[in-house]
């Protein structure tokens, strides 16, 4: 009897290559299909973040959950064996339905952080810019994304905590990504030593405003080189309006890479429009959600079958600084936006490691002064 047989999306004339359904064009380790949602009050009190991804040559599917409510951190973190059927996006006690693609899904979770929400689209998906990353000569990542804004209504519930969730005081976005990018267990050898790292400068900012979407998306290496540039407004009824080379001021708190407000300049450069950010609270993905440089758990990595974490963060109390992990990886804000007359609400999400030469960091120990 043969092991590999077709699985149940290969009924569907959605193939993109002569293979089953179950198997990807490439046997990189390194291919990943993922979502990521955030989930903000207006206030600045809660930002829930949410994620599911499949690693189908590793075999692996893993989710998480993560809720800053206050000083502390609440976190569910899941694994599992990858199964053939990958319309069931489901981990251990976390799960997502598309009710309608692309416009309504459900997402789910129990135990001691759990959560019955309906994520809702306000605007249609948009396209991300085709990220390319190489160190040297190797290609490291190559990723497509999209992103969206909606609204978010439901409840949270962490400890003797509830919140309830509403249209009014609330937003979400989401970004859907697939393709490949580096997942632990990478060789180090000649290569590392060869390709040090230098310098890495990051914000993905997506936006909703009552009337309007804006997406902003920087990448910058150590001298300030641009490898990721994107600005764009989205309005129902009217064609997609491109903003320019975003040119952030960012202000940190002293002695740390903390972005504490920014001001993007947006537009024609001789009359820039001004996107003002301000942040109400920051969730670092290095703790609790698996993105590097966890030390407890990453994405992608083996744990065994039914594999389910579940714990608290105490972040009043991180290590100073820069030696500790938010430090070295990215953090999501969630923040109020004030463009054009108009506020809104979304993520700016941030990370700035190694030399910057034009923030003035010259190093990975580098601050603001």
């Amino acid at each position: 009897m043969a092991d590999d047989r077709p699985v149940p999306l290969d009924e569907y004339p959605v193939h993109q290559v002569p293979l089953s359904m179950k198997h990807l064009a490439t046997g990189d380790r390194n291919a990943y299909d993922r979502c990521i949602f955030h989930v903000l009050d207006h206030q600045g009190r809660a930002l829930l973040i949410l994620g599911l991804g499949v690693y189908p040559n590793l075999g692996v599917i893993d989710a998480y959950a993560t809720l800053r409510l206050g000083d502390t951190l609440h976190a569910v973190r899941t694994s599992d064996a990858l199964g053939d059927d990958r319309m069931h996006l489901a981990v251990g006690p976390l799960r997502i339905e598309v009710q309608e693609p692309l416009r309504r899904l459900r997402l789910t979770g129990e135990g001691a952080l759990s959560y019955d929400l309906t994520w809702t689209a306000a605007f249609p998906a948009l396209w991300e810019p085709h990220h390319l990353q190489r160190r040297g000569d190797r290609l490291t990542l190559e990723g497509r994304r999209f992103v969206q804004a909606g609204t978010v209504e439901g409840v949270i519930r962490a400890g003797d905590e509830e919140l309830r969730v509403d249209a009014a005081e609330w937003t979400g976005t989401r970004d859907r990504s697939w393709g490949v990018r580096p997942i632990p267990g990478e060789e180090g050898g000649r290569f590392a030593e060869e390709q040090p790292a230098g310098g890495f400068h990051w914000i993905w900012c997506p936006v909703r405003f009552a009337d309007r979407f804006l997406m902003v998306i920087t990448q910058e290496d150590a001298d300030g080189y641009r490898t990721l540039n994107d600005a764009t407004l989205v309005r129902p009824g009217r064609r997609d309006r491109q903003l320019g080379w975003p040119r952030a001021e960012i202000g940190y708190r002293s002695g740390t890479r903390h972005p504490e407000r920014a001001v993007i300049h947006l537009g024609d450069p001789r009359e820039p429009q001004p996107l003002d950010m301000e942040v109400l609270t920051s969730s670092p993905l290095a703790i609790g959600a698996g993105y590097p440089p966890a030390d407890d758990w990453q994405h992608g990595t083996w744990r065994g079958r039914g594999w389910t974490d579940s714990r608290t963060y105490d972040l009043t109390d991180p290590p100073a600084p820069p030696s500790s992990r938010a430090a070295f990886g990215v953090v999501d804000h969630s923040a109020r936006f004030r463009f054009d007359g108009r506020v809104g609400y979304g993520i700016f999400e941030h990370g700035s490691f190694g030399r910057h030469d034009p923030s003035g960091f010259t190093g990975f120990d580098s601050v603001a002064p």
